[in-house]
């Protein structure tokens, strides 16, 4: 019964995140972010009873029809959504909580080979945009959007937005006044005073340049 509920929740976070979904029929047959979450089921059950070569074959399996790669060890919460999803990896430690979204090319990559937690852990309601690299054991707050393109390396905060390469917060969300707290950007900044600084530069050097006489012509 709580798995019958669970698909029907896996369902229902279709409709909140894609507009373009029209009914049940449609994204149990036609969504392969719902078909790659049931594979995973599968995988990961055999995979906490110990069952030796299936958890990966399975996981090999959804990856084949799907093209989202998802490992068995993986620990996924209820309500989890891929849109699209072509070229979607999720490692063996990662942590996802509950309705998070992700889109097509997200990877939540390791960088130690040692066997230890070395994935990322995603709080309640996060989004990740298409294209983002979440690399590491970090933590990732509730509420956190991840903007497409971005890599990720460092935890980020709950209710903040991050964006770029290297991922960095530019506005923290406060739930309590529903208040926007912008971040200042040293990136952005440095970038504009160095267009400044040359623009000042190119001006300066005009001014010293010698002004050409017309050439008399017989």
């Amino acid at each position: 019964m709580n798995l019958i509920r669970s698909i029907r929740r896996d369902i229902q976070a279709v409709y909140e995140h894609d507009p373009a979904a029209k009914n049940a029929w449609e994204i149990f047959f036609a969504y392969p972010g719902f078909h790659a979450r049931q594979f995973h089921r599968l995988s990961h059950t055999l995979w906490n009873w110990h069952v030796p070569f299936f958890p990966r074959f399975v996981s090999h399996l959804g990856r084949f029809f799907t093209g989202i790669e998802i490992h068995p060890g993986a620990k996924i919460g209820e309500g989890f959504f891929i849109d699209h999803g072509m070229g979607v990896v999720i490692g063996e430690t990662s942590e996802i909580g509950d309705n998070v979204a992700m889109y097509q090319g997200v990877t939540l990559g390791g960088t130690s080979l040692l066997k230890k937690k070395r994935h990322p852990t995603l709080g309640n309601n996060v989004v990740v945009g298409a294209g983002s690299k979440l690399i590491g054991a970090i933590t990732i707050g509730d509420n956190v959007k991840v903007g497409a393109g971005s890599v990720v390396v460092t935890s980020v905060p709950p209710h903040a937005t991050v964006v770029g390469v290297p991922g960095r917060v530019v506005e923290v969300r406060n739930p309590d006044t529903e208040t926007v707290e912008k971040l200042p950007d040293p990136v952005w900044e440095k970038i504009e005073a160095l267009e400044k600084k040359v623009a000042e530069l190119e001006s300066a050097l005009k001014k010293t340049q010698p002004k050409k006489r017309p050439t008399n012509k017989r």
